[in-house]
């Protein structure tokens, strides 16, 4: 996400480091190229007119003009603009003070209420609460029905109600009270959706408004559709009073022009963001951390949850061992394999990364899932004595163990290379020698395009 923008952001920050002194002259010209790629970016004019106008009369100051490293402090300036029109600070979900908590799920037909709701439901259940999901979507075949696949394939429970029930206020209110019944704290309610805007959803919506009393009203947007994903974001809170919005399908944006206008415009927070079709695919939109990935600075913080919340610490510590043993097996090299695709698609974590020093180039990078499901499937073909003593493997297993995973004598001969590879530069890690090796090290699934 936000790639095309902060590409062009870097240019004009590494130009700007280029001139040696900075002038008024050239911090003019540096702000037009800001403005140009935030317009190009499909950022709302109004938010781009308001970010650089302030950056300008912060950064036209004698004191950062004559500063001992001017461009570091303007670099520091655009993103503390960044984060405050992206919101300054994280917005979190408001309970009730007595449950169960009725959240409203809105939007326009197409942009991903349902499955928004179960990954919504799914994370808030991760994080202590215990949520019962209801669609109220009485009109589109097959609706109610996709939310309790979702519910079912999730393990989460979903209120079906009466199939012949034709009324979305009666379903919620028998989802509340099934919620009292079973001591769950919170109601998810997937509403209708309609390709545009009309005075009947309006209608519906606002009467589940009045008798459910929501904490939240979340509006859910597609990133892809830029800024009629913001134009409609602000009707519906015109009309009915939205309290944040959950952006899908962020991963595939590449501009960020709707995540970077859509608080400015509505004057609701951003909330949570989906980042993938995986139902774990969502997290919390934190202004800081988006900021800094815009500028290149990554998103450690984010990282580093992903992997607390992923990765299991006690085979964490028994790898740690293993690679100071010198005992790291073909079955471990498979394991921390299946571990990395846990935290989700590789390309977005190595987004998280910052883009300096010998991680400059990971923007770069493009990861192939395929070859990662290929190594895999070569590993389970081989017998466990092979998978402990790789070199027993000669030429007559190499043919049997490409047979039997479907790939080719020269896949397999590939990966016993990069897993030597990846042996011998783990071990070195495990010594203190990681930064000057990461560079260097080659997995057959990352590409550098």
């Amino acid at each position: 996400m936000f790639e095309n923008l902060s590409e062009k952001l870097q240019r004009v920050f590494k130009n700007l480091r280029g001139e040696g002194k900075l002038t008024a002259e050239n911090m003019e010209e540096a702000l037009r190229e800001i403005r140009v790629a935030l317009l190009e970016a499909d950022v709302h004019f109004r938010v781009v007119k308001q970010l650089i106008a302030n950056v300008k009369e912060k950064a036209m100051g004698e004191e950062v003009l004559t500063a001992l490293s001017p461009t570091q402090q303007v670099v520091k300036i655009v993103r503390d603009e960044l984060i405050k029109i992206l919101g300054t600070h994280q917005s979190k979900l408001r309970f009730a003070n007595e449950p169960p908590t009725a959240i409203l799920i809105v939007g326009l037909q197409g942009s991903g209420k349902t499955t928004s709701t179960g990954k919504l439901a799914r994370h808030l259940s991760k994080t202590g609460h215990s949520p019962l999901m209801v669609s109220v979507d009485v009109y589109r075949p097959a609706a109610r029905q996709q939310l309790s696949v979702l519910g079912r394939d999730l393990k989460l429970p979903v209120y079906a109600g009466a199939p012949d029930e034709k009324d979305p206020l009666e379903l919620a209110r028998s989802a509340r009270r099934e919620a009292v019944q079973t001591g769950r704290d919170l109601v998810l309610v997937d509403t209708a959706g309609r390709l545009h805007i009309d005075d009947q959803l309006m209608e519906e919506l606002q009467r589940l408004k009045e008798h459910l009393n929501p904490t939240e009203i979340l509006f859910v947007a597609d990133a892809m559709t830029g800024q009629d994903a913001v134009k409609s974001a602000d009707e519906f809170h015109k009309r009915l009073g939205i309290t944040g919005v959950i952006l899908t399908k962020m991963d595939g944006d590449a501009r960020g022009g709707a995540a970077l206008s859509i608080r400015t415009v509505t004057g609701q927070p951003l909330k949570y963001i989906g980042t993938g079709e995986k139902m774990d695919a969502i997290e919390p939109f934190h202004p800081d951390r988006t900021a800094s990935r815009i500028l290149g600075m990554g998103d450690v913080l984010s990282f580093i949850e992903k992997v607390e919340e992923n990765i299991d610490q006690k085979q964490a510590e028994e790898m740690q061992r293993k690679l100071i043993e010198n005992e790291f097996t073909l079955d471990d090299f498979r394991n921390q394999i299946k571990q990395l695709k846990k935290l989700g698609p590789l390309e977005s974590i190595l987004g998280m990364m910052p883009q300096v020093g010998i991680l400059k180039d990971l923007k770069n990078v493009k990861v192939d899932e395929n070859e990662i499901s290929r190594i895999v499937a070569i590993i389970d073909s081989m017998t466990p004595h092979e998978r402990a003593n790789h070199m027993i493997v000669n030429g007559s297993r190499r043919r049997r163990i490409a047979k039997g995973s479907g790939t080719s004598v020269q896949d397999v001969n590939n990966l016993l290379k990069q897993y030597a590879q990846a042996r011998k530069m783990m071990k070195t890690f495990s010594g203190g020698f990681m930064g000057k090796k990461l560079g260097k090290l080659k997995l057959p699934f990352l590409e550098q395009q």
